[in-house]
């Protein structure tokens, strides 16, 4: 069985702006750089294979973890917020013509203008979750927080119209397994990356079996 332990990027001005990012490739901000050269990950997560969002927040984020083999990985992009890109939802709801209210009323299926829903978000990382499920092995990716959302719904079930049973906090790792066709499980959230006696779970290096070598091949 695969695994990945997956992080959100480091904060960036828009989030401290709390606009919206999406495809917008905004760069860390110094004090996010800071926040992330904080952050702790036992060594033996360091040193498996690393797949990152190829947008700047994300990349600078593996970087400062001391991740210079790094592979750009497309499909965890964060979620496009088409026209709505730099806005704030405040702002956005107190516009009528921006219809956020409904949009917001349809879970999965919120689609900004020009942007991407969850659930298209959660369609296209499937192929990844099943191609990493194939490999049999642990996995560090690097992402954004709709690209979190969506996984977390994936594997448990979360329409995104309530809010979610357990919140995904920032300076968090989570931990999913991934059955054979790349379905994740959860196996543990918001692990902290700031405290230093957080106990991580060791990741899962064992050889397939023959039986599993089996059915992956």
């Amino acid at each position: 069985m695969s695994e990945i332990l997956i992080l959100r990027h480091g904060p960036t001005i828009w989030n401290s702006e709390k606009r919206l990012q999406g495809h917008s490739d905004i760069a860390l901000s110094p004090p996010g750089r800071d926040l992330v050269s904080s952050w702790q990950l036992p060594d033996d997560w360091l040193t498996v294979e690393w797949l990152v969002s190829p947008l700047k927040r994300a990349r600078e984020t593996a970087q400062l973890l001391g991740q210079e083999n790094i592979i750009t990985e497309p499909l965890l992009i964060e979620m496009s917020w088409g026209d709505w890109e730099g806005k704030r939802l405040p702002d956005l709801r107190a516009d009528p013509d921006s219809q956020i209210s409904e949009q917001e009323q349809r879970g999965l299926d919120l689609q900004p203008p020009g942007g991407e829903s969850p659930r298209q978000v959660q369609d296209r990382l499937r192929p990844l979750l099943q191609r990493l499920a194939k490999q049999n092995a642990p996995h560090v990716c690097v992402a954004h927080k709709g690209v979190l959302r969506a996984l977390y719904a994936l594997a448990s079930g979360w329409n995104m119209i309530d809010k979610p049973e357990i919140k995904l906090r920032d300076n968090c790792a989570h931990l999913f397994h991934l059955t054979e066709n790349g379905t994740p499980r959860i196996v543990t959230l918001n692990l902290s990356l700031l405290d230093p006696d957080q106990t991580f779970p060791s990741p899962d290096t064992r050889a397939p079996l023959p039986s599993e070598k089996a059915e992956l091949s």
